[in-house]
């Protein structure tokens, strides 16, 4: 008994302030790894949970500097049109853009916008010159039986670029003509690409979004250890996935060393996150087998009970720290992800050696997460559930390729209702301003600064109180 440790998590610390050099919380730069190869302008990841993570929310969170996870309880079609999403969603030049044949009706450009979820196409003849671009407001006065040659834009009034058009050349003709999109053609008058003054509008609107070499969103895949996991890995990476998240409960195992072999082989490109674990020793085996980054913490997400039905697990804090301990020696970088519920905590799992924090429920119940909202009197919910829960368990087993007897699963999360709480740019810029406000007050102008910098503090449940409010009457 004298040799059983204390182990923390992040209610159990604060973080010593110290004499700061900041003028203002801006100089605070929030840039950090995700993976050896990839970069984020804000370390927040979006948890790969089917009430956290599809496209909308990943996009959304790319655009401000993060990343999202899309959750792998789908089938593979799904999945693949869900990473597809993200990466058509801002782009410098769309290299495939969509096109329809110049003697289709508008009832079928109707249907197959609907399916793609776009509202316009470029317009092609048989031999793939560019014929015209049909547009949202060509569609929506046009008759169903009624051609897309009656009613495109044709050729000879388009303003056309080529494959070597700049991104600031693009900018000018937009400027110049106030047009909506520029075709990009070939010698031969093929289309090779597309611009939209949309995907310049962004750029300019959200200048620290997270994004690839050809200007679009970045955006991860999740993948089990069983089933069909090596084709869907295959398809999410040729759909534009970034990076794929090996993702069990216990990561510390031989399933995951297995997964990790064949998924490298199937994908030997891709930065592979893996995970979970919580413990030093399962780091430094991970990190021996090269992998990119390394997630940490079992049993601290919102709706993960894993700790009490196995008894396992190791308070947060403290497996962060032991985790990042080792993991910076092989130099990869550490995701914690659970446990975070305020901006504080991020600030505390950062110092602690984590290099981006992945969040969950949080997140869940924001306009993006997955999911309807339902009402309870004059309130807005949504629904948050473990990826370990029994609701998730029947969802796989219906559009995943895993045989599982259900009546054998036993549960280690919960499914329950969190509140409405808006859309993810206003929830993000406050954890984001509370971070930099952290980092100000332990002088660290970057990431890497707060992990060197930081020192903690026990404190005891009456500190605890008085971190909150107390001692106040209260008004309603």
């Amino acid at each position: 008994m004298k040799n059983i440790p204390l182990a923390l998590t992040y209610d159990d610390v604060l973080v010593i302030p110290r004499r700061s050099t900041f003028t203002s919380r801006k100089e605070a730069n929030t840039s950090t790894r995700l993976t050896k190869q990839l970069s984020l302008n804000i370390p927040l990841v979006s948890a790969n949970m089917d009430t956290v993570t599809e496209s909308d929310m990943a996009i959304a969170l790319a655009r401000l500097g993060g990343i999202g996870i899309i959750h792998r309880f789908m089938a593979i079609e799904d999945n693949v049109e869900e990473v597809k999403r993200v990466k058509r969603a801002q782009n410098v030049v769309i290299h495939e853009p969509y096109h329809i044949a110049s003697d289709k009706t508008i009832a079928e450009a109707k249907a197959l916008g609907e399916k793609l979820g776009v509202g316009g196409f470029m317009v092609v003849h048989d031999d793939g010159r560019l014929a015209g671009v049909l547009s949202n407001r060509d569609v929506l006065f046009a008759g169903d039986n009624q051609k897309v040659s009656e009613v495109m834009t044709p050729r000879e009034k388009l303003i056309v670029g080529n494959a070597s058009t700049t991104f600031d050349e693009a900018r000018a003709l937009f400027a110049k003509h106030k047009i909506e999109k520029l075709p990009l053609v070939d010698a031969e008058d093929r289309i090779c690409g597309l611009i939209n003054s949309a995907d310049i509008q962004r750029r300019i609107e959200y200048p620290l979004s997270a994004n690839d070499r050809e200007g679009r969103l970045l955006v991860g895949a999740a993948v089990g250890v069983r089933g069909d996991y090596i084709e869907r890995a295959q398809a999410t990476v040729a759909a534009g996935a970034d990076v794929l998240v090996i993702d069990i409960a216990h990561g510390h195992s031989d399933l995951m060393f297995a997964a990790i072999e064949k998924v490298r082989a199937a994908c030997p490109t891709v930065p592979l996150i893996v995970g979970n674990v919580a413990t030093a020793q399962a780091t430094k085996e991970l990190c021996e087998v090269g992998v990119d980054a390394v997630k940490v913490g079992v049993g601290p997400g919102t709706t993960c009970v894993t700790r009490l039905v196995t008894g396992c697990g190791v308070p947060q804090l403290s497996a962060v720290l032991a985790c990042a301990e080792v993991a910076a020696y092989y130099n990869v970088p550490i995701i914690a992800d659970g446990g975070i519920q305020k901006s504080g905590d991020i600030v505390k799992a950062l110092g602690a050696g984590a290099s981006s924090v992945m969040i969950g429920g949080l997140f869940a119940g924001t306009t993006e997460s997955p999911g309807v909202f339902m009402r309870r009197g004059d309130k807005k919910y949504k629904v948050c559930r473990g990826s370990a829960s029994f609701a998730v368990a029947q969802r796989r087993s219906h559009a995943v390729k895993e045989e599982k007897d259900l009546n054998e699963v036993v549960s280690e999360g919960v499914e329950s209702i969190v509140p409405f709480k808006g859309p993810i740019e206003e929830l993000v810029g406050q954890l984001v301003g509370g971070l930099k406000s952290g980092m100000s007050y332990v002088n660290s102008h970057s990431i890497a600064e707060l992990t060197r910098n930081a020192e903690f503090v026990q404190i005891t449940n009456a500190g605890l109180r008085e971190s909150g409010p107390h001692d106040l009457y209260e008004v309603k």
